[in-house]
């Protein structure tokens, strides 16, 4: 059985599976039944490892054991797979969100906070700066200034970009009903914005930043209609000197829009 390369690492990423599993399992769905001598041949695995791979295959409900001799084993329907997978992922994410609740009123928790305070106390604000690399982390840090705001948050970027951050900035407005929120960006969907007090107007100004309470800057470097969003990268700054000079240069661009 000749299987792309490309088709098993789709499978592995989705189904979280190794690249032996990923071809076990690939295996049988085109045999729908096989045994284990069979299988190790056709997607070219060890025989010595084909049993543990297909008892993990098993446990994970991926394959069952047909009853009988010799041994064989049934592939089970994909989308009764997917079904298995998506209740496993969901019962494994909502233990750990119960356990990370239960860490917030915590000794150690605290002792997390102190050691956080204690630090963050000895070091100079100028020296509160960093590079964040990737957009799911870039978005993560915007996401924790928005939900910090306590006055302004100002926001220059690009038509995509402007989506991405509305769908992060609308939900968490209710809380931040005391902040002032103004976007400058080429374009923008008025739909995304409804029914709430965010400003916007339209710019060609060409660069993608957040401003947070004249305190707190994100910069992007990189062009986000040109960069992967792996690759994208930007550069956080904690400073009210240098932030607060931004701010004044926005509000500056703002009046003249």
């Amino acid at each position: 059985m000749i299987v792309k390369e490309d088709f098993l690492k789709k499978l592995k990423g989705a189904f979280d599976l190794n690249i032996y599993e990923a071809k076990i399992w690939a295996a049988l769905l085109s045999k729908g039944v096989s045994s284990a001598g069979e299988l190790a041949d056709i997607s070219e695995v060890p025989r010595s490892r084909s049993y543990d791979v297909l008892e993990s295959l098993e446990k994970k409900g991926f394959i069952i054991m047909k009853l009988g001799k010799p041994i064989k084993y049934i592939a089970v329907e994909p989308k009764e797979v997917l079904e298995r997978v998506k209740r496993n992922v969901q019962t494994r994410t909502d233990e750990r969100i119960k356990n990370l609740n239960k860490l917030s009123g915590t000794s150690t928790y605290k002792d997390l906070e102190g050691l956080y305070t204690n630090g963050i106390d000895n070091v100079d604000p100028s020296n509160l700066s960093g590079i964040m690399k990737g957009r799911n982390n870039l978005n993560n840090q915007i996401e924790a200034m928005f939900r910090n705001a306590k006055k302004s948050i100002l926001i220059s970027t690009t038509e995509k970009g402007f989506a991405r951050k509305m769908d992060v900035l609308v939900p968490l407005m209710k809380n931040l009903k005391d902040v002032s929120v103004k976007v400058i960006t080429p374009k923008f969907d008025k739909s995304l914005i409804k029914n709430t007090p965010i400003k916007v107007k339209p710019s060609d100004i060409n660069s993608r930043f957040v401003l947070v309470d004249g305190k707190e800057l994100m910069f992007m470097v990189t062009d986000d209609e040109k960069t992967h969003e792996s690759y994208d990268s930007g550069i956080w700054v904690k400073s009210p000197y240098f932030v607060g000079s931004m701010e004044s240069l926005f509000n500056m661009s703002w009046k003249v829009l």
